[in-house]
């Protein structure tokens, strides 16, 4: 991670906002210009206010980015970067470049799922190739002082599909046959399944154990912190120690 950046002009980043990237060298001459800022120096040249924590604002860091970047996909049902079929993943990481948490890819179904296959699933869409974007964000430094890392596209390779296949497989499989209620987070090598809801009130429709309909809380595929740490131990080949 650089540990100097200038900070770009305000008008560079007014134009970025307005404007989409056109081809992926496009989108990767962006990160590198934001390379190196802090999350503060990002969000003044943006006019953006920075929240005092991110408990009641956790997407804002992932918003902030997509608006640097120039994210087209907005709240459709697409990746991050439609036109160029790039989905945005920002990671916090400690100094030792290690994720500080698991990555959320995207909503879970639970109900309706019956012939549902990975390949045509939204999670397998979301995981087909992603701009990472790490972040020094260890809890101790103000969110202002946040370090922007050096983004890099990754898509995954026949053994990192087969192996979230089947966790995919695994929880599609517990969710259809009414077994949400005993899924865990060690459930899944790589992927896993977690509430994702704003409060207790929000539940959804899902199946019960003796195949009754019933109301739980939202839940939302999410890579485990191995997972991302050997991405990013191939990508900088950090220490694994």
């Amino acid at each position: 991670m650089p540990k100097n950046a200038s900070v770009v002009t305000k008008a560079l980043f007014i134009d970025i906002m307005l404007t989409p990237p056109q081809t992926t060298d496009d989108l990767m001459a962006r990160c590198s210009a934001i390379a190196g800022l802090t999350l503060g120096q990002l969000a003044a040249n943006l006019e953006q206010a920075v929240p005092k924590n991110l408990l009641k604002d956790k997407g804002w860091v992932g918003q902030l980015i997509e608006l640097a970047l120039g994210a087209d996909g907005g709240s459709q049902a697409v990746v991050d970067f439609a036109s160029l079929g790039i989905e945005l993943k920002t990671l916090p990481i400690n100094q030792q470049g290690k994720p500080l948490e698991s990555t959320y890819v995207c909503v879970a179904p639970l109900t309706g799922v019956t012939g549902l296959q990975w390949h045509n699933s939204w999670v397998c869409q979301k995981l087909q190739h992603i701009l990472w974007l790490p972040i020094l964000a260890e809890r101790q430094i103000p969110i202002a002082e946040r370090i922007i890392g050096n983004g890099f596209l990754w898509q995954p390779s026949v053994l990192q599909q087969q192996a979230l296949q089947q966790d995919w497989e695994e929880l599609m499989e517990l969710i259809s046959l009414g077994g949400i209620a005993n899924i865990r987070g060690a459930t899944g090598k790589y992927l896993q399944l977690r509430p994702k809801a704003a409060n207790s009130k929000a539940l959804t429709d899902a199946v019960g154990s003796q195949g009754q309909p019933i109301r739980t809380l939202p839940r939302g595929f999410y890579l485990k912190t191995n997972f991302t740490a050997a991405i990013l131990q191939q990508q900088f080949s950090l220490s694994s120690e």
